[in-house]
């Protein structure tokens, strides 16, 4: 059995679905009710359907539209009352007759609820009822026994990803909002999180005239490989590598000042930059730690790792 060729025929049967899905008046009046809701999109559906509409709504919540899944069994028993004045509901059914989804209907009806449906037939039940319709017509299921929901589902999906990114476009939506809802993604990190977010305020810090061998006690006893050193005028930082390039000098002295084997004049950067263009300075200058301020002031250090081991990205 060419199992190779059965995949390939199965992405090929819910493909010729896809791009053959009706988009007509019902879709757009669909879009028209979402953007006029005032409260939340309640999403519903039995079996598969209702796996299929809980990630539709979570698309819709992730992308500025407020939603979230009902299960019409729970609704009967009780959750119907999640359901209020100002709220619309999406109803997933392919055949359009569920028995579960068709009990909740009328009582969604009655309290004036705006009700798009998506199935295949538009004189089903939840055809009848529905304000809006949207068509999930398919020539065949990919399963071979032509039962079991595959190319349905599918359309069903990318029928719900096709008006979660209407709304988007809608609300002219943007990347900056995208983050704001997931502001633990990596997008989130790279717009929102700072500098002063991630920074170590343990400062390991030292005076000018510290000596070399007292430098490398501090360096150790600070575990970054790093040591800041100022006073009032000057700031320097000597890290593991200057310590290194100071041992193959040949004016090497551990009781000499560590300032004279440290960088001066550091490139330093600000507390409420973007940690995301922090990381893609230090990768610039191949620098692993830069001194951070507040205006002028010495507030903080931030190490590569600390960006690399948070998740946060380049610009």
């Amino acid at each position: 059995m060419d199992f190779k060729q059965i995949a390939k025929q199965v992405l090929q049967i819910e493909a010729h679905a896809l791009d053959n899905a009706v988009i007509d008046d019902g879709f757009i009046k669909a879009l028209d009710i979402i953007q006029e809701t005032k409260g939340k999109l309640i999403v519903t559906g039995v079996g598969k359907s209702g796996l299929i509409g809980a990630k539709i709504a979570a698309t819709f919540a992730s992308t500025g539209t407020s939603s979230f899944f009902l299960h019409p069994t729970e609704a009967l028993h009780g959750d119907l009352g999640m359901i209020s004045k100002g709220d619309s509901v999406l109803a997933i059914s392919y055949s359009g007759e569920s028995e579960e989804l068709a009990k909740i209907l009328p009582h969604i009806k009655r309290f004036d609820i705006p009700l798009i449906g998506m199935s295949r037939d538009k004189n089903s039940t939840l055809g009848k009822y529905a304000d809006a319709f949207i068509p999930t017509i398919i020539h065949q299921e990919a399963c071979p026994l032509g039962v079991a929901p595959t190319t349905s589902t599918t359309l069903t999906l990318a029928l719900g990803d096709a008006l979660a990114v209407c709304m988007m476009k809608k609300r002219n939506f943007s990347k900056e909002d995208f983050a704001s809802f997931h502001p633990g993604g990596s997008l989130g990190k790279q717009l929102f999180i700072k500098v002063k977010d991630l920074m170590n305020t343990k400062i390991p810090l030292a005076n000018d005239d510290i000596s070399l061998k007292e430098a490398i006690v501090k360096i150790t006893e600070g575990k970054i490989g790093h040591l800041i050193i100022k006073d009032n005028q000057t700031m320097a930082v000597l890290s593991d590598g200057d310590l290194r390039r100071a041992l193959l000098r040949d004016d090497f002295d551990l009781n000499a000042k560590a300032i004279a084997f440290a960088t001066t004049n550091p490139k330093t950067i600000q507390a409420d930059i973007l940690a995301s263009q922090a990381l893609k300075f230090m990768e610039e200058n191949k620098i692993q730690l830069l001194p951070v301020l507040d205006k002028q002031q010495l507030v903080g250090v931030i190490h590569i790792h600390d960006l690399v081991e948070a998740g946060i990205k380049g610009l």
